[in-house]
């Protein structure tokens, strides 16, 4: 009997209803059945996968309609879910991960009262993760694209009673929602153009569809992925998430939230392979943020901060092999997979550092704590490792397919794309390390009162099998091309040209690679590490503040907006209430008027009668004398 692929929503969202209507009397137990449901739906996702495995190719696909969900003239809609090679893939992760920061934090969250209610929320994502990625229209994933919206923000200000968190929260948020009118626009594109919002009926008309239409709908998919995936211009949420629990930014920054824009372009692909110039955006706002992500990351002494632009550039890398078309689509999915891994284990890794430096994000203020943390060191610099792309690791196989694809995109376009992917991988290389030594080597800078500690072990074995998946993902997806078959009849296959033979190609790529390392290393691994900041070059200053990403926004966006709504205001006081006002004037100063009339004597009402009468008499006559 074939299990309902539906089971693997309903768990998290079973577990979360419980404890949230459940309340305080769930207190006790409430991280106990949280983490069992995240844990039940990775059970049901390995399950529907070895379904999966045991048929064909071309009979690999489920679908489920659960009900009629807009059943009116013009629109007919099913609560439908599509479960495929791509989908897979996200299921797995989604759980597979969720599930180990579940269990992670319970041990992070313990002394928190309100711990029940953190892991109801964590649920809330998952599930509303998972329809994200099995609805079988865009109607359905607009649903799990704003719960995912709804979730984070109630994780991200989890801690509310810090104005920062609360600020943070609110900021994702309304972010977010910037993006989240593209995609409300393109279903409503969609369906003036189409007649239809589902994945089979937009992608079997596209062909036939104008490519003024299509590339307005891939310009607004885009923009929507900006927002939810922090890419430029809509990145500058990202840093300030870290003011979430440690478990929410490994959960939203590897394996769920930021990866929905990639999946929502590499499951459009048809849209986009018709549309060259909304392609064409999607390569540039990828390339354009691999780097912006990774230069602010050289500049961050908060070790999530770090870790934070670090994601963005990672997700950068995903959205411009997405935008490369079929050459593109898997190795876009395979560093989505990777990254889900030793982008997850560095967060853990992270939170472990914290937990044991009583709640120092401050780099300036680690140092030599390889020694203290030895596990957390290990499983740390296994991620560290696989991120800059150091053979067999799994970034190494991932990144490096997707330089290879981009200088494959041919002339100018390949080389501009592959360089500036090149110099990132550099840059990548540069920060982490930095992060490494100004963590884990060098003279202790700790506060005098902290006493680093290994964490438990129930934070300690996520981070390790975090690990494990860090050092061997890599080459199980890449070698013998297991994930580009598997994923081949969703998003086709495509030879990639080479420019030059591989071995050149990942020599110059690991020669930059060395490079950042090193300068690296003369920077931070050979003198010591000042505990106040630098003053800086003028980069170093831009790269402390994001960028001027925020200043850039508020210039662009919010004093023009402040602008428009004042002269909003003043013509509604002005005109409209101006309008009204004066009617209101005027038939006061006219009824002051005639009530002079009204004096209350006969005498004057009779002597009015009789001017009234004589007026009339004397038209009278002057008409018949006329």
């Amino acid at each position: 009997m074939t299990i309902p692929v539906w089971l693997t929503i309903a768990l998290p969202m079973a577990g979360a209803t419980i404890l949230l209507l459940g309340g305080r009397r769930t207190n006790g137990w409430g991280h106990l059945l949280g983490t069992a449901a995240s844990l039940g739906a990775f059970v049901v996702g390995a399950m529907l996968f070895t379904d999966m495995l045991g048929r064909d190719a071309e009979h690999r696909t489920i679908g489920e309609s659960l009900f009629s969900w807009v059943p009116v003239a013009g629109l007919q809609v099913d609560f439908g879910l599509h479960l495929d090679q791509l989908s897979m893939c996200f299921v797995l992760l989604i759980t597979g991960v969720g599930s180990l920061i579940h269990i992670y934090s319970i041990g992070y969250m313990a002394e928190d009262p309100e711990r029940r209610r953190f892991f109801a929320y964590l649920n809330l994502f998952l599930s509303a993760m998972l329809l994200l990625v099995l609805a079988d229209n865009y109607l359905g994933l607009y649903v799990g694209w704003e719960g995912v919206g709804l979730a984070s923000y109630l994780l991200i200000g989890f801690w509310a009673h810090k104005p920062s968190a609360a600020t943070a929260a609110k900021k994702a948020f309304v972010v977010n929602r910037v993006g989240d009118i593209g995609l409300a626009v393109a279903l409503m594109v969609m369906f003036a153009y189409i007649g239809s919002i589902s994945f089979e009926g937009v992608f079997a008309a596209a062909p036939g569809v104008s490519d003024g239409v299509l590339t307005a709908i891939g310009l607004l998919l885009l923009l929507a992925a900006c927002g939810k995936s922090a890419q430029v211009p809509l990145q500058s949420w990202l840093g300030d998430a870290m003011e979430g629990p440690t478990p929410v930014s490994a959960l939203i920054h590897a394996a769920t939230m930021v990866t929905a824009g990639v999946y929502l372009i590499v499951r459009s692909g048809p849209v986009f392979d018709l549309a060259p110039y909304a392609q064409l955006g999607v390569v540039i706002v990828g390339a354009v943020t691999l780097l912006f992500g990774a230069i602010i990351g050289c500049a961050k002494d908060d070790i999530k901060k770090a870790l934070a632009a670090s994601t963005m550039s990672q997700i950068g890398y995903m959205v411009l092999a997405a935008g490369l078309g079929p050459a593109g689509y898997a190795f876009a999915i395979m560093h989505l997979l990777t990254h889900g891994f030793f982008k997850a284990g560095l967060f853990l890794g992270a939170g472990s550092v914290m937990h044991g430096m009583n709640d120092e994000v401050n780099m300036r203020r680690y140092g030599g704590l390889r020694k203290a943390l030895p596990i957390t060191f290990a499983t740390f610099g296994l991620g560290y490792l696989a991120i800059i792309g150091v053979p067999p690791l799994a970034g190494f196989f991932s990144k490096d397919g997707i330089i290879e694809a981009a200088l494959g995109a041919g002339g100018v376009k390949g080389y501009i794309l592959g360089g500036t992917a090149i110099l990132g991988a550099g840059i990548t290389a540069f920060y982490m390390t930095r992060v490494m030594l100004m963590t884990f080597f060098g003279e202790k800078r700790w506060a005098p009162d902290a006493h680093p500690h290994e964490s438990p072990k129930v934070m300690t074995w996520p981070m390790i099998l975090l690990a494990i998946g860090s050092v061997g993902s890599g080459a199980a997806f890449a070698i013998g091309g297991t994930l580009e078959h598997w994923l081949e009849p969703v998003v086709g296959s495509h030879e990639i040209h080479h420019v030059a033979p591989v071995w050149v190609v990942t020599t110059v790529i690991l020669s930059v690679v060395a490079v950042g390392i090193a300068i690296a290393y003369r920077m931070y691994g050979t003198r010591a590490v000042p505990e106040e900041v630098p003053t800086g070059s003028a980069l170093t200053v831009a790269a402390r503040n994001d960028l001027y990403g925020d200043a850039l926004n508020e210039e662009l966006f919010m004093r023009p907006g402040q602008l428009v709504a004042r002269g909003l205001v003043e013509i509604d006081d002005e005109a409209v209430d101006g309008a009204g006002t004066g009617l209101a004037a005027l038939v006061t100063r006219s009824s002051s008027g005639l009530r002079q009339l009204q004096t209350g004597f006969a005498r004057s009402y009779a002597l009015s009668m009789l001017a009234g009468a004589l007026l009339i008499v004397g038209a009278i006559l002057a008409v018949q004398l006329w």
